[in-house]
């Protein structure tokens, strides 16, 4: 584990300690922090979280730590049926979200927060941000995720969108001057952790948590088609193998891949920040 305020892959090897920040450099990928009291895990849309790092927070509530999240649109652009009415389609998602919620958080509580801006017209505004930093400073968490919003290549503008504003927020939740009619104290998290990550720099063990993350995410039914990739019943998929099956195997793959950074067997990678 690294001590905290060391983040090896983003710093020199000789950090400065000034505002400016520090040439990149390559490093190791840590793993195994401490688990937190509490947790807000922000996604740009209502299935997000449970893909960036459903197992983790899954593990982490289990330990007994909170887990809050925000939701910042309604996902109603969510599908590939033109027929479909994108009114119905929110309510359908935000109902589905609360089910996979719950799921991650077994015992534990969990409270969703939704947003509610319009799917795929998501702006980093100053009221997108001064939205955020109210949450921030009411749940006050130890830990915050959030999309990377420096990942290359990136096709999805809410997904840039929503790191920069919840970046901004927690820039703005931690200085007292930023949003002070809100009557609320500020607050600073201990650590980030960017999933999506362009540079990977810590991996949270995800071994025994694989089916959580696969039951959280199977809850959000109008993405099996589109999001999922999962074939329907009656398409055609390998013989014996039903479409959620089918759909754990390539999350399997993918936390094996994550985990192998490490040497684990089962993982999810994140970029990790901890001088906020």
């Amino acid at each position: 584990m690294t001590p905290p305020g060391s983040d090896p892959t983003s710093r020199s090897t000789t950090p400065s300690g000034l505002p400016v920040g520090d040439l990149l450099a390559t490093g190791p990928v840590t793993s195994g922090d401490d688990i937190p009291v509490s947790v807000l895990a922000v996604g740009a849309h209502p299935d997000d979280i449970e893909f960036g790092c459903g197992a983790t927070l899954a593990r982490w509530a289990a330990q007994g730590c909170r887990l809050d999240f925000l939701v910042l649109t309604d996902g109603s652009k969510g599908t590939w049926d033109p027929a479909a009415d994108p009114a119905t389609l929110a309510a359908t998602r935000t109902a589905e979200c609360e089910a996979a919620a719950a799921v991650l958080a077994g015992a534990s509580r969990a409270s969703v927060t939704h947003l509610g801006a319009v799917d795929g017209e998501l702006e980093d505004t100053p009221a997108t941000r001064e939205a955020i930093c109210r949450v921030l400073r009411t749940v006050r968490p130890e830990v915050v995720f959030v999309h990377d919003p420096w990942r290359r290549y990136r096709l999805h503008p809410d997904h840039r969108t929503a790191g920069f504003a919840v970046l901004g927020a927690v820039v703005a939740a931690r200085d007292p001057h930023f949003f002070p009619t809100q009557g609320l104290a500020p607050h600073r998290p201990r650590r980030l952790y960017l999933f999506e990550p362009d540079l990977p720099n810590h991996v949270e063990d995800a071994t025994g948590y694989e089916q959580a993350k696969v039951d959280a995410l199977w809850c959000h039914t109008s993405q099996h088609r589109s999001t999922m990739g999962a074939p329907a019943d009656g398409d055609d998929h390998p013989s014996g193998t039903s479409p959620r099956e089918a759909f754990a195997a390539k999350v399997a793959t993918q936390l094996a891949a994550h985990g192998a950074l490490v040497g684990l067997p089962s993982g999810e990678a994140f970029h990790r920040i901890d001088a906020v």
